[in-house]
């Protein structure tokens, strides 16, 4: 459960479960204690997570003691929670959110060039290589840590950055503290201004109430039918990723899964006799809790996870690299997607979730999101088209994008 070896602390895959839970409930009294923290939609686990980074750096800074965390039981939160919104994917709703969907794609790839553009300029400016400034672009940012990791060692080897791996890591952390501190300011800004609410009242995609409802019931046997219901979807899911692998095309296996739950949701009658004689759990409250629960509990052990400690020596260019992509993607927020969405409550939570594509991760965006539908109200087509294009074609144009911009810059 615990190692200690060479100087570094070692936590186990349960114990880091564990104390991903305490980390969230620290972050949840700390954002009820703190007005500001809820009032600009601050994720909680984003709140637990930085406080408990912050302290395990002090640990390594004054008891030179490295603290690392098993995170295999993340990974598979991850999974369970693109499975819930696979399931409550409808067609219908995908139909007529396809032109905000299209709209949002061609924003996102427009946006990912000008990204790696902005930070081969600004590491230009401290007569640092092109290499270094895609670091901070794409390959960290809209990339993440995952592909920050992937590229890293090419980029080294190929291109004489030597510090690859540290610059992607750092830049990826970073970016992910500020799409995570973006997305709920801006949205709470674009709501009070154009004074905006839902169309509708519906259920949350992620979490069972509002302060002012009433929480529904959810009896064990509900629950446990939502869990078989996600576990047929992964299984799907991993079938599925095994066989677009064989064909070439190698996808992060959430990606499957979310696309078996929109499969099943929406290609299996509705009238389907299944085991446990209870409809497909679609949008009901066990599978909005069980998403709340796998995406809190997730961001809160990627937080909580960082080694801050990594990232002092590179900090100027780095500053100076996440500052301008800061500044541009508010700007981009702010004066493309929000107004090319429309303006409506729709596009100010999506304006939340392209915060956290921007210049952090998918669980980032999705948490930006779920933090302003659950003081605000539900938006389905945000929680549809958002993870669509951040988990998806993005990975996709990523692809092309890097190789581009490494060869030609």
């Amino acid at each position: 459960m615990i190692e200690f070896k060479d100087g570094a602390l070692y936590i186990g895959p349960l114990l880091t479960f564990t104390i991903g839970i305490i980390v969230l409930f620290i972050g949840k009294g700390i954002n009820d204690a703190v007005s500001f923290l809820r009032e600009f939609s601050i994720p909680e686990p984003v709140t637990g997570g930085l406080l408990f980074s912050v302290i395990t750096a002090l640990i390594y800074a004054f008891g030179d003691i490295a603290i690392s965390f098993k995170l295999e039981a993340r990974d598979f939160l991850l999974v369970y929670f693109f499975t819930t919104i696979g399931i409550n994917a409808s067609l219908k709703d995908l139909v007529e959110g396809g032109k905000p969907l299209i709209i949002l794609l061609a924003i996102t790839i427009v946006y990912m060039a000008l990204q790696n553009l902005l930070g081969i300029s600004v590491a230009h400016l401290f007569d640092l290589p092109s290499a270094v400034g895609l670091l901070g672009g794409t390959v960290s940012l809209i990339g993440g840590h995952g592909t920050a990791i992937a590229w890293a060692p090419k980029i080294s080897e190929q291109y004489g950055v030597a510090n690859a791996m540290e610059i992607g890591l750092a830049c990826a952390t970073f970016g992910l503290i500020l799409a995570s501190l973006m997305g709920g300011p801006i949205a709470k800004f674009l709501i009070g201004r154009y004074k905006l609410k839902p169309e509708e009242v519906e259920p949350l995609d992620v979490g069972v109430a509002t302060p002012n409802s009433e929480k529904p019931t959810i009896t064990s046997l509900e629950f446990l039918d939502s869990i078989l219901a996600l576990h047929v979807c992964i299984i799907f899911g991993i079938i599925l990723n095994t066989i677009v692998k064989g064909a070439g095309l190698d996808l992060p296996l959430f990606v499957t899964c979310l696309f078996a739950g929109i499969l099943i949701t929406n290609f299996i009658p509705k009238t389907f006799p299944r085991i446990t004689r209870m409809p497909w759990p679609s949008r009901s409250p066990t599978i909005a809790l069980i998403a709340e629960v796998s995406l809190g509990t997730f961001l809160a052990m990627s937080l909580m996870s960082m080694q801050l400690w990594t990232l002092i020596a590179m900090a100027g260019p780095i500053v100076a690299i996440l500052t301008a992509q800061f500044l541009f993607a508010i700007a981009v927020n702010l004066f493309v997607v929000f107004p090319a969405l429309g303006r409506t409550y729709d596009a100010a939570v999506v304006s939340a979730g392209f915060g956290g594509i921007s210049m952090g991760s998918t669980p980032t965006a999705m948490a930006n999101m779920s933090a302003v539908a659950s003081r605000y109200g539900a938006s389905h087509l945000a929680f549809i088209i958002v993870p669509l294009v951040c988990a998806f074609f993005i990975d996709l144009a990523n692809a092309i994008l890097i190789p581009f911009f490494l060869t030609n810059f």
